[in-house]
């Protein structure tokens, strides 16, 4: 059996969505074909994902996160308790319509976009698991794959920085309330997940790059908040979710900058946090976004405990343009100067489609991509 914590490929977890998913997906918020119809079309987009990874002869794949709206629906659209509406495919191209590709994007601007987590809510009542989105997907996934499946959920971080305390303090007096609540509900959804029988968690964990982003960083001061005091409790959240598992389960957290339509949201390298992320966390893998200046030199991964894996995220899903091998295994080696060899792996910097309105690629520049992952990964490492 393969040992899915030191794997030398990986995927972060979306691809991009097949128009007939996008015009289904229209079709059945607007009431013009049934729940059977839709998911008919669900499934067919599930398994051409599948094949897609496979033949690109990955070590790991996912579902390609066709039946999410947006990759925080692992969490938002499992839940209730939040005092939110949900969203349609329509809502999303309608605020992403125009924006400007390889440009920081405001969130602020974006407010409407996403599920109960994408931006600041309320709550309406105590947060409660109501149904468990990853398990259903690992369960449809996993029956289709002849390699290993990986599920992902977005982490408490996230989820906290996109909770607005303020408005709920009916619900939740502290904020620590509302974070053991969110950790009780996502270490059941990934107990549930080991219990079925997957063997790779993985967390997105976009909000960390907030605490080296000064606009972030600022945000946090003007709500009167200590974005220290923030990180240390994120980190121990995060902790808890995957501590503790069994030995053959593997657990990665994958940090980015933002991405939408081929945008980015934060900036700035991770050297501020780097030793107190590396350390404080039990994950097997980090999965690093390193494919622009923006993520700052290999400097950082000097903080990374033996035994742990960084998996370099090099191969940009923003741009339609293809990496080099030899470009590279440049940096490859410019990052084992730093990490030994054997700690390192591969793989694109981000998900293609974090929400269903994707990346500026095509589908067949998506496939050369993910080919280029596994071409450069078997020169590397040999397999």
């Amino acid at each position: 059996m393969i040992d899915l914590k030191s794997i030398r490929t990986d995927v972060v977890g979306s691809l991009l969505r097949p128009q007939n998913l996008k015009d289904a997906r229209i079709a059945f918020d607007e009431g013009r074909i049934d729940t059977a119809a839709f998911r008919a079309v669900e499934d067919a987009a599930v398994t051409a994902a599948v094949r897609l990874q496979e033949s690109a002869g990955l070590d790991v794949i996912s579902d390609g996160e066709m039946r999410r709206l947006n990759f925080q629906d692992s969490f938002g659209a499992a839940v209730e308790g939040y005092d939110a509406k949900r969203s349609t495919l329509k809502v999303y191209e309608s605020r992403v319509e125009g924006s400007a590709p390889l440009q920081r994007w405001d969130i602020a601007q974006m407010h409407d976009v996403g599920t109960a987590v994408s931006h600041r809510r309320p709550a309406k009542a105590r947060l409660t698991l109501a149904r468990n989105v990853p398990l259903e997907e690992y369960q449809n996934v996993s029956q289709l794959a002849a390699r290993p499946v990986k599920v992902s959920l977005i982490g408490p971080d996230r989820i906290t920085q996109r909770f607005d305390y303020q408005a709920s303090s009916a619900v939740y007096r502290e904020l620590d309330d509302f974070i053991a609540d969110v950790v009780a509900i996502e270490r059941a959804i990934v107990d549930s997940l080991v219990k079925a029988g997957c063997r790779y968690i993985h967390i997105d964990a976009p909000g960390f790059t907030a605490y080296v982003d000064e606009p972030s960083l600022a945000q946090m001061r003007a709500r009167g908040e200590d974005p220290q005091r923030n990180l240390e409790r994120s980190l121990k959240a995060e902790a808890a979710v995957v501590s503790d598992l069994p030995g053959g389960v593997a657990t990665g957290i994958h940090l980015c900058r933002g991405n939408q339509r081929s945008m980015w949201h934060r900036e700035g390298a991770y050297d501020a946090i780097a030793e107190r992320l590396f350390n404080a966390l039990p994950h097997d893998r980090f999965l690093l976004e390193y494919d622009s200046p923006r993520a700052g030199s290999f400097a950082p991964l000097r903080f990374v405990p033996k035994g742990k894996v960084v998996v370099l995220g090099l191969v940009s899903t923003k741009v339609p343009e293809l990496e080099t091998v030899d470009a590279l295994k440049r940096r490859i080696d410019e990052a084992a100067k730093i990490l030994p060899l054997d700690q390192l792996a591969i793989s694109p910097q981000c998900g293609f489609a974090s929400d269903v309105v994707g990346n500026l690629l095509s589908a067949d520049e998506q496939k050369r991509k993910l080919e280029r992952v596994v071409e450069t990964a078997r020169q590397v490492w040999g397999r």
